[in-house]
């Protein structure tokens, strides 16, 4: 079995289990935009970026709020992985998957965390006000449709807009710009109400 096989078969498909905003197709987005991000680090090892993309977020299995630390355990704890890797580079991968994290309280450690955590960011408008709809309704699911959006916005505060604790790390990503214009849209509450609501119906 080949390693792309291996996290095909035996990591991946965990994701189905997790809320909507991070399936499969979550973990599928991650590894290959930090693939496409390591094309401007010669020095890094993409096998090793691949498997920190795939393990980022199995984490969740435990709950969220500590599914980063669990990540990086179960890594460590993977003894499939040394038929591939060192010890050593199982854990700069861990540390990796550790480090992804947007509310962490520091910086990634290496070029192989920062590269996770900038793939991890999914800038798309649509994309982040989707998952928060869909997190919210899965783990509030008493709120009103309007205690929802007052939830929404106060999300978006705290972590997009400016002064919010979303952190970008690598320049060569697309990830600046998209910010700066999602940004524009959070400060016309009127198209913001509308862009929500669109979606917000979509997915109700």
């Amino acid at each position: 079995m080949t390693l792309q096989q291996f996290l095909e078969q035996e990591i991946i498909p965990q994701y189905e289990s997790f809320d909507a905003g991070h399936r499969c197709d979550h973990a599928r987005y991650v590894i290959a935009e930090s693939q496409r991000l390591a094309q401007y680090y010669p020095q890094v090892d993409k096998d090793m970026l691949m498997v920190a993309a795939a393990y980022h977020d199995v984490g969740l299995c435990e709950g969220r709020k500590t599914h980063h630390t669990a990540s990086a355990r179960i890594m460590r704890d993977d003894k499939r992985l040394l038929h591939w890797f060192t010890a050593e580079q199982i854990d700069v991968m861990a540390d990796a998957a550790e480090d992804h994290r947007a509310s962490s309280d520091h910086e990634p450690r290496t070029i192989y965390g920062r590269i996770i955590a900038e793939s991890d960011r999914q800038i798309d408008g649509d994309t982040i006000i989707r998952r928060t709809i869909q997190f919210t309704q899965a783990h509030y699911p008493g709120m009103t449709e309007q205690e929802q959006y007052q939830r929404f916005l106060e999300h978006m505060a705290e972590k997009y807009d400016e002064g919010g604790y979303l952190k970008l790390w690598i320049p060569e990503s697309p990830n600046a710009q998209r910010l700066a214009e999602f940004r524009q849209l959070l400060h016309q509450p009127q198209q913001l109400r509308e862009r929500y609501l669109y979606i917000y119906n979509q997915i109700t």
